[in-house]
């Protein structure tokens, strides 16, 4: 009972912080389109209209976040609710049987969440650098909770360490990336946070639809996301040593040309003084 009791008080708690920051935006809310606009600038120049999962992913996110942009929630609540959600998840799998449909689409709700801060945030154009982040680190958090409720209804730990590593190493290479002068996003991988949400959610959801077989659906959806977060990973190595490749080369060519620069600006002082 003091999982349900804490989860109970922690949403009064955030229900009390969202109505007391809640702040109109001075801004005109935009349509879909708009926001995919507002997006591509913010990572990387990224159109998420090129990639179908990316672009349903974040539509997805935008027809939530619009009311919620409307009427002045702040992006950092939205951004804790999501692990309030992902918390819920983990307390309502340990029930098991048919409570594990409802983990399944709890998980969803949290990952949903998490795309509602920063549509929010680009929506009202309330972007700071302390949200980007906040959110970052709560989806790093979020995912290791995703992984403990597939672990609870019946994934193999082994695998689920397997795919926790791989897409943190995908998320720490692209930041590590990023700081060292590569592009915000270096490329969309088959291993993003939707695969992980929504393999996670089907694993949770489907083992309480099938309870004779809730091991094996959790152990086979959390291999496809081991799987795809690998090869996920190896696509950002090779996008980031791309990029970084040739910022190398530019920089090395702006060098040479600074040197010849300088050296010509050498070889007519000398005439002069001749």
């Amino acid at each position: 009972m003091v999982g349900p009791v804490a989860l109970a008080l922690a949403l009064v708690v955030l229900v009390i912080v969202a109505v007391v920051t809640a702040e109109r935006p001075t801004v005109v809310v935009p349509d879909r389109e708009g926001y995919f606009d507002k997006w591509q600038p913010l990572h990387g120049g990224v159109d998420p209209r090129a990639n179908p999962w990316l672009r349903g992913w974040l539509a997805l996110g935008y027809r939530v976040a619009r009311p919620l942009a409307v009427w002045g929630v702040k992006p950092d609540v939205l951004t804790f609710t999501s692990t309030w959600i992902a918390l819920a998840a983990i307390v309502v799998a340990t029930y098991g049987g048919r409570w594990e449909i409802l983990a399944g689409w709890l998980i969803v709700f949290s990952g949903l969440g998490d795309t509602l801060d920063g549509a929010v945030a680009v929506a009202t154009d309330r972007t700071t650098t302390w949200g980007y982040v906040l959110d970052s680190a709560v989806d790093r958090l979020n995912d290791v909770l995703y992984l403990v409720a597939v672990w609870i209804v019946g994934g193999p730990l082994w695998i689920v360490v397997v795919a926790g590593v791989a897409f943190f190493m995908l998320e720490y290479v692209r930041a590590r990336g990023r700081n060292a002068g590569g592009s915000e996003v270096g490329t969309v991988t088959v291993g993003e946070r939707a695969l992980r949400v929504i393999c996670c959610s089907i694993a949770v959801h489907w083992g309480g639809v099938f309870l004779s077989i809730d091991e094996f659906i959790a152990t086979l959806l959390i291999s496809i996301l081991a799987v795809l977060s690998v090869i996920g990973l190896a696509q950002i190595i090779l996008a980031v040593r791309r990029d970084l490749q040739a910022l190398d080369r530019a920089q090395a060519a702006a060098l040479s040309d600074e040197a010849a620069a300088n050296s010509g600006r050498a070889d007519l002082s000398g005439d002069d003084l001749g």
